[in-house]
């Protein structure tokens, strides 16, 4: 990681909503508004010219929409990752997002401060981001009948027994802190463990490897 600011591109129909961003990411040196777009089409083109960390996306918006620009984000060879914002209301929306490759969401009625926050986590790409939120959303996802085809969960192969246990934590939404404690070991190790889990199971992110964690049957929903 480096000193340079995380570079944000904004993705968003609504002037005021991309305006309020960029004015109290101006406050934030570590944050640099790099580019705003209205469509999906503008934040896909504008991912190739400004390579931005994060793209920060808004789902309803007009002509591409904010799940088709992230699935053409997340499949080409740019790295961004993307924030979706979200409301409640849309949960439908969301369980897309999460099958085209986000990364995390954020609600759009959160703090400014925790939306900043969550920016923030998502360049790291080693935390979940409103763990409240996201985790429902992952847990509502697998058990969606319009998230995808019911299916019998799939075995985890190619990971140790060690790197399987990791898993079954991060999918329980576990922090690197938190699995350290839980298998007496430094987190450091913790945190490499899960790197390598990123690397064998091409994972982008840490809510890859949840949703993994629940389609492979080693977190299950609650009944």
């Amino acid at each position: 990681m480096t000193d340079r600011p995380v570079r944000v591109l904004l993705a968003d129909d609504q002037p005021l909503v991309r305006s309020g961003l960029r004015v109290i990411m101006a406050d934030h040196p570590d944050l640099e508004v790099v580019g705003e777009a209205a469509t999906g089409a503008e934040a896909v083109q504008l991912v190739r010219d400004v390579s931005p960390d994060v793209v920060v996306m808004d789902i309803r918006m007009p002509g591409m929409d904010g799940i088709e620009a992230t699935r053409r984000i997340t499949a080409g060879p740019a790295t961004a990752r993307v924030l979706v914002l979200t409301t409640f209301d849309e949960d439908d929306h969301v369980y897309g997002a999460l099958r085209a490759g986000a990364s995390g969401f954020a609600v759009k009625d959160m703090a400014l401060d925790d939306i900043l926050a969550a920016i923030r986590v998502v360049a790291a790409g080693d935390a979940l981001i409103a763990p409240g939120v996201t985790r429902r959303l992952i847990a509502d996802f697998v058990g969606h009948p319009t998230a995808a085809p019911k299916r019998a969960p799939r075995p985890v192969e190619g990971i140790t027994e060690r790197e399987r246990e990791v898993l079954t934590l991060v999918g329980s939404g576990l922090s690197n802190t938190e699995i350290a404690e839980d298998l007496f070991i430094s987190v450091a190790t913790a945190k490499s463990h899960v790197s390598r889990l990123l690397t064998k199971l091409g994972a982008r992110d840490r809510v890859q490897l949840v949703i993994t964690a629940y389609e492979t049957g080693l977190v299950t929903l609650p009944r």
